[in-house]
């Protein structure tokens, strides 16, 4: 697997968070611009995940399979979970969720590298 998508997402994970770390420090609610920037995330994990899982099918087994798949079911998650937990909270702290999610983002891809070495960052 190419490194380029999940340097795109660790990228977009870290710029995220940093957006979203200004908000917070602005003491401003979340926007429109925060939860589009957390749709694209959303998107590119689902197309990792994706790819990992039609090399799976192909016949590619890491060592760690059941991590892996915990770690594939968890990653989409993320963003979802937070999307709506910083829409629920009205406070500048809204804007802290979704740091906290674009760091677990990044994260994750780390990790995925880690578990797989062919998920290459």
């Amino acid at each position: 697997m190419s490194g380029a998508l999940p340097t795109t997402i660790i990228v977009a994970g870290l710029a995220l968070a940093g957006y979203a770390l200004l908000m917070t420090a602005l003491n401003r609610r979340m926007g429109l611009v925060l939860l589009v920037a957390l749709g694209v995330l959303e998107i590119l994990l689902l197309v990792l995940v994706a790819t990992i899982v039609i090399r799976l099918v192909g016949g590619g087994r890491p060592a760690g399979l059941p991590t892996l798949i915990g770690y594939l079911i968890a990653t989409p998650l993320v963003p979802v979970v937070a999307g709506f937990w910083g829409a629920l909270e009205r406070s500048r702290w809204g804007p802290a969720v979704i740091a906290v999610a674009g760091l677990v983002a990044a994260v994750l891809m780390v990790r995925l590298h880690e578990i797989w070495p062919v998920i290459r960052v």
